[in-house]
């Protein structure tokens, strides 16, 4: 058998791994794959690309995509691209070629054939790591089937409770998108609820579990769960549903027993914690053979939820269980691989709802969907509904928002120079810019640690963060947190002693299930009470907290600077989001969007080059996948 000089390519691959535009996984998982059969060069350059994609959260490598425009689908110079072109000899130009090239290797199989080993997927103009083919079908089989359970709904005794939950005044001819929300999530197995910040989602959700309640006919033993992808997105959900159930108890009275509700449902969990994840092992302890005990989900922040977990959380569902997805969609995309909930609610502000959907709305809500929203979009669409009402967002900080994810540069910029209360942009800014503001923010929580309350410093804390859209370099994580503990140092606010002191704001960066804490929790160290001379690293979970050792803490980094990607779930009374002097393929329009919501009162962009917002701004984030394309398969 005659076999391939791969040589060239690898000298290539090796050339752009060291100028930092590969990992070394990427080229790693070329050379095992050709370590298996003879292997074309075409080949291990897919795969080299196919692996630099996944650790840049693509689910798959799009063969139209390879074959029109490499450059701009790896962000390379042109004679980057050539050079390791060229390296790999002559390659196929059109996505077909490319599909044809693939199949006939022995490290791939293509989907619909009987059985498979290889480790490779070919499916259509998509090739996949075969792990995530896998996790995709899971998605798409099994919300297909789900959405196209349509549960028999007493619509008169829906329509009943749903004008007792909710207030009778509204916006003038306009739907109440809350109340349409609940009147269609009572009667599927799955249900999408999407909206950006203010606009009301776990508001509703706690009136649709209202509803589960007074209408399901064995609701006394109705199980329900809570769940979000960390810690404190957890305990935000579990805090906003007690809240608004305990409102409702009061406005429904004796009717219906609210607090037994509240009580039945136990502590929000992490989805690590809910499926039973085990030290060394990506397995869960609750699957398809070991279902979770639940008969209603709700997973809150679903836009963080990454493909693998939804495959699994899915997998670990039982049939007749009620799963519903809340999260905004023009969020950033998780970390991992994946945009799952951008994927199924993808058209959600077209509506695209059918006469069925339109006739059982009116009937179970008395509320009528315009006619821009009717369609015919699929089963999906009949259990999704866009919350388009935001309660908190509607001075600058809102109208700031909407301008980015419109992706109107010009209207953005002028409400970031229009000297609006609660909005400023430091253009051109110098790293003391962001100094002094870490000074003025972090201040009251560090003047806070005498009074000794540790939930005292905590929510102190929590006011005020600075979020930025990298993480080396001057304008990132690891530059600016080393920069504001010497500047913090400086000033007196704390004193370094080693590694460990007091007031310092730390991140776990891994799960540690011995400690009890996970991936993106953070927590302040703080003096221990019983024994001065130890530090404890004190975290708050809703209204309650609990502590740790610092020394029982490994996998942790320093928090005053934070990734946008980290903060998700997090809401702070005034963000300040740093911006790199350059952009690069991973500044976009979500990231800017993302860290502008974080923001409750007031927000601060800096940024030392004025272009690069709006560079930010036109671009939006295309993760490769199929999910859709399998959705409607």
């Amino acid at each position: 058998m005659m076999t391939t000089d791969l040589a060239p390519l690898w000298a290539e691959v090796d050339a752009l791994t060291e100028a930092g535009e590969l990992r070394r996984l990427s080229g790693a998982f070329a050379r095992f794959i050709g370590s298996v059969g003879d292997a074309p060069a075409p080949l291990m350059l897919a795969c080299v690309l196919l692996s630099e994609l996944e650790g840049r959260g693509h689910s798959c490598l799009m063969l139209g995509e390879l074959a029109a425009d490499p450059c701009a689908l790896m962000g390379w110079s042109e004679e980057q691209w050539q050079a390791l072109a060229a390296a790999a000899g002559p390659l196929p130009k059109t996505a077909r070629a490319w599909a044809q090239l693939l199949a006939g290797a022995s490290q791939v199989w293509h989907a619909g054939e009987f059985s498979y080993d290889e480790p490779l997927v070919l499916d259509g103009d998509r090739l996949y790591l075969r792990r995530y083919w896998r996790d995709e079908m899971t998605v798409a089989n099994t919300i297909g089937a789900r959405a196209r359970e349509v549960r028999e709904v007493n619509g008169a005794r829906v329509r009943e409770w749903l004008d007792k939950l909710f207030a009778s005044h509204r916006e003038a001819d306009k739907p109440d998108w809350q109340k349409l929300a609940c009147a269609i999530a009572v009667r599927g197995s799955v249900a999408i609820i999407t909206g950006g910040p203010g606009t009301g989602k776990t508001y509703t959700v706690a009136r649709l579990l209202a509803l589960l309640f007074a209408t399901a006919p064995d609701a006394a033993g109705q199980r329900i769960a809570l769940a979000a992808p960390t810690g404190k997105a957890a305990a935000r959900l579990k805090q906003s549903i007690d809240k608004a159930l305990n409102e409702l108890a009061g406005k429904v009275g004796g009717d219906l027993a609210l607090k037994d509700l509240t009580a039945r449902m136990g502590a929000a969990r992490t989805l690590h914690s809910l499926l039973g994840a085990r030290p060394d092992t990506r397995a869960f302890a609750h699957h398809r053979g070991n279902p979770l005990d639940v008969d209603v989900l709700i997973v809150d922040e679903a836009s963080m939820v990454h493909l693998e977990m939804m495959a699994a959380l899915l997998d670990a569902l039982p049939p007749g269980a009620r799963l519903v997805l809340l999260g905004d969609k023009d969020q950033l995309a998780s970390v991992e691989a994946g945009a799952v909930l951008g994927d199924l609610c993808h058209d959600a502000q077209a509506g695209g709802y059918d006469g069925a959907t339109l006739a059982y709305a009116r009937a179970a809500s008395g509320e009528t969907i315009p006619p821009a929203f009717l369609g015919g979009a699929g089963a999906l669409a009949q259990q999704t509904v866009m919350l388009r009402h935001s309660r908190r967002f509607g001075g600058p900080i809102g109208q700031l928002a909407l301008a980015v994810n419109a992706g109107d540069v010009g209207r953005a910029e002028a409400v970031l120079r229009g000297g609006a209360e609660g909005v400023r942009w430091i253009e051109h800014a110098q790293q003391a810019h962001v100094l002094q503001l870490a000074i003025d923010g972090y201040r009251p929580y560090l003047e806070t640690i005498r009074g000794g309350d540790p939930k005292a410093v905590l929510q102190s804390f929590e006011a005020f963060r600075i979020l930025c859209a990298v993480r080396e370099g001057e304008w990132g994580v690891a530059g600016l947190n080393e920069a504001i503990e010497q500047k913090l140092e400086a000033a007196r606010l704390i004193r370094r002693r080693g590694e460990w002191y007091v007031g310092r704001p730390v991140m776990v960066t891994r799960n540690d299930y011995g400690t009890k804490v996970f991936n993106g929790d953070i927590g302040l160290t703080l003096a221990d009470p019983a024994r001065p001379d130890s530090l404890r690293v004190y975290f708050l979970e809703g209204d309650e907290v609990r502590s740790v050792l610092a020394t029982r803490l490994r996998h942790v980094e320093t928090a005053y600077a934070m990734t946008v990607h980290k903060s998700q779930g997090s809401e702070f009374r005034h963000t300040v989001l740093v911006l790199p002097k350059s952009g690069g393929g991973m500044l976009a329009r979500e990231l800017v969007y993302t860290g502008i919501t974080r923001a409750s009162q007031e927000f601060t962009l800096v940024s030392p080059a004025s272009a690069v917002l709006a560079e930010a701004i036109g671009r939006k984030t295309q993760r490769a996948s199929g999910l859709r394309t399998m959705l409607e398969r």
